[in-house]
């Protein structure tokens, strides 16, 4: 062979040598024994004091920022803006804690899953109870549907005037593809056990007995949701119902409507429950995870070589759900 052809052969070697050896770290990085490290409940979770003080009665900053709902844990190469199981552990450890005396839970959501909802609504019901400790609510600039189910069982709720909350409801929502698929000359073959097995399913329209199916399951739900919020915030059925159609409000109206009880931001939240409750030098904390330590370790963004981005992973999952509707305790489109 001549020189060049040598020095094409060399490259590709090198190239099929490289290859292999990025793959090799990528399958021990996606390992069960790396798997099983960045599992969401075996998280070890850490503390990152924000503010120094006693130590015995302290107050725990929880934050829920996104959409809730649970698409798997974080993990070195992706780590997600909300981790459902990551922040149930975090309630969870509270519980077991007796120096925390109190927590502030930051809201920035527009709702999510049903069912994801329901859970923390449960373990924050369940921390109340078992420990007696208050809990205040500060909501960012959306805490709607799924956000407020989850913020009315606080002891105080403050929002900002420009908070959007509200949205009390269910929703479930899918594609109709059957008449885009008959004008691309698409015919869909479907053997089922049963006439209604693909309802909603976006292969057909809906018929009016099976949106009668669906609009019953949504009431129940419904109806859950205007208990939550009557247990929470201590009103009456009529009072819920009176603004529980949907609607989205600000944080003046939602003072009005008794959904929330003062004006103001994160630090006005921390600051009335250290005054209420006699915690002016209680230290305050938040929880941080600890992944592994592989970014540190290598220096840089796994993410940005090993595999897609959160964001990605999420939208890939609902993505592949599609056809699965589901009931959502969700504002806007996601």
């Amino acid at each position: 062979m001549n020189t060049k052809r040598w020095i094409a052969l060399s490259i590709a070697v090198a190239l099929f040598i490289f290859s292999i050896g990025i793959n090799a770290v990528i399958g021990f990085l996606k390992s069960d024994i790396v798997s099983n490290v960045t599992k969401g409940t075996d998280v070890n979770l850490q503390e990152n004091i924000i503010e120094g003080g006693n130590f015995t009665k302290r107050i725990a900053l929880l934050t829920v920022d996104g959409v809730i709902q649970d698409v798997g844990p974080s993990t070195p190469w992706a780590t997600l803006e909300y981790d459902h199981q990551m922040f149930l552990s975090q309630l969870e450890s509270i519980k077991n804690d007796p120096t925390v005396g109190a927590v502030v839970l930051s809201v920035n959501s527009p709702g999510g899953g049903a069912i994801e909802s329901a859970e923390i609504h449960e373990k924050i019901v369940e921390l109340k109870e078992e420990r007696n400790i208050p809990i205040y609510v500060s909501m960012g600039s959306m805490a709607a549907s799924g956000g407020y189910y989850i913020s009315a069982p606080a002891d105080k709720i403050f929002a900002h005037r420009e908070t959007i909350t509200g949205s009390i409801g269910v929703i479930m929502s899918s594609y109709n593809f059957s008449q885009l698929a008959e004008n691309l000359g698409i015919e869909f073959e479907t053997i089922k056990s049963g006439e209604h097995k693909d309802m909603f399913g976006g292969t057909r329209a809906t018929t009016e007995e099976e949106k009668a199916m669906l609009q019953e399951m949504i009431n129940d739900s419904y109806e859950v949701f205007v208990d939550v919020v009557e247990q929470g915030r201590g009103m009456s059925e009529a009072e819920v119902k009176a603004v529980a159609d949907g609607r989205i409000v600000g944080g003046s109206q939602a003072i009005e409507a008794g959904l929330v009880d003062e004006l103001g931001g994160l630090e006005d939240a921390i600051a009335s429950l250290r005054t209420d409750y006699g915690l002016e030098d209680a230290q305050l904390f938040e929880y941080k995870s600890d992944l592994g330590g592989f970014g540190s370790l290598l220096g840089m963004n796994i993410s940005s070589i090993f595999g897609p981005s959160a964001e990605t992973q999420m939208i890939t999952k609902l993505m592949s759900s599609s056809n699965s509707p589901r009931l959502m305790y969700l504002y806007g489109e996601f």
